[in-house]
């Protein structure tokens, strides 16, 4: 069983910085962060696979966003810089045990933190 846990979430101007964090207890084999905007689709953020590290991002955040890992604090993390008003939404992070499946897709998740509101002012 797997369990995730969020943090990190707040209100912020545009141009400024944030860092979630989501606490994972039992085996990942991938971790993503996912958000959602009022009235809109669950949109992929950015992935990691926590046995090498690889990290692969959404073309919307690609360059502002970092996806990061430590795994003696059994943390991921994801470092929000140079953010816009578009990037208000709930955050998530969800985690896959087993290998294969689309790692942009939510449904390929099983695991699922509470989510953490993220508003950007202009």
């Amino acid at each position: 069983q797997v369990q995730l846990v969020e943090s990190g979430g707040g209100s912020v101007q545009a141009g400024g910085s944030l860092r979630l964090s989501c606490r994972v207890s039992g085996y990942t084999y991938r971790l993503a962060w996912f958000r959602q905007a009022p009235g809109k689709e669950r949109e992929w953020v950015a992935v990691i696979w926590t046995a090498g590290g690889t990290t692969l991002y959404a073309d919307s955040v690609k360059g502002r966003f970092t996806i990061s890992q430590d795994k003696a604090e059994k943390t991921v993390y994801l470092q929000m810089n140079s953010l816009k008003p578009e990037d208000t939404a709930m955050y998530y992070c969800a985690a896959k045990p087993q290998s294969g499946g689309g790692w942009d897709t939510a449904s390929e998740y099983a695991y699922w933190g509470q989510g953490t509101q993220v508003t950007v002012s202009s």
